[in-house]
């Protein structure tokens, strides 16, 4: 099934988990407020394998990063364990703020790589057509491997098979949109 994973509005209509997700990022506003930097929830809660820890992972893009900083502070510090910091990833910098809301853990990760192509979006979409190919069974083989402590690319990887770097391995998946058979 496609999903446009642009726009949160999927999420109302899904689980009980994703629908208490849509209405906590809609009553805060946390999307609206991050609108001037493209966000798109990633991560686990999207394609229905999350944890009961699981947080809520928003993708941004910014191309001045104390404007991006600055908007963070402004529009989240007053939430529950804020935090923000940089950290340097394999190709760039990137902010990263955290904080509570609701019963939610958020996390806002930016980058000044456009969202769709930033790391997360790409493995969101890889996950999304792996599990609607391989169906129910694997989708639990993944949430019990996340619940072993597994993270959710590495979980993929020892559910399918695959060696080497599963982050990597992952992406590969976009060009052929063919996975191996298990």
């Amino acid at each position: 099934m496609a999903i446009n994973f642009d726009k949160i509005e999927y999420l109302q209509y899904g689980n009980n988990r994703q629908r208490q997700a849509y209405s906590t990022l809609t009553n805060n506003k946390v999307m609206l407020k991050l609108e001037h930097f493209d966000p798109i929830l990633v991560g686990t809660i999207p394609i229905n394998i999350d944890i009961e820890n699981s947080d809520l992972d928003i993708i941004c893009c910014f191309t001045n990063k104390q404007e991006f900083q600055k908007s963070l502070i402004t529009n989240f510090s007053d939430e529950r364990n804020f935090t923000i910091g940089e950290q340097q990833s394999i190709d760039t910098l990137a902010i990263v703020a955290n904080f509570v809301v609701d019963n939610f853990e958020i996390e806002i990760f930016g980058q000044s790589i456009p969202t769709k192509q930033q790391f997360a979006y790409r493995h969101l979409i890889v996950e999304h057509n792996l599990l609607n190919k391989h169906g129910e069974k694997f989708r639990q083989e993944i949430i019990k491997l996340k619940r072993q402590g597994h993270k959710t690319e590495p979980a993929f990887g020892l559910a399918l098979g695959l060696t080497g770097d599963p982050y990597t391995e992952l992406l590969k998946f976009e060009a052929t949109d063919k996975s191996p058979n298990r």
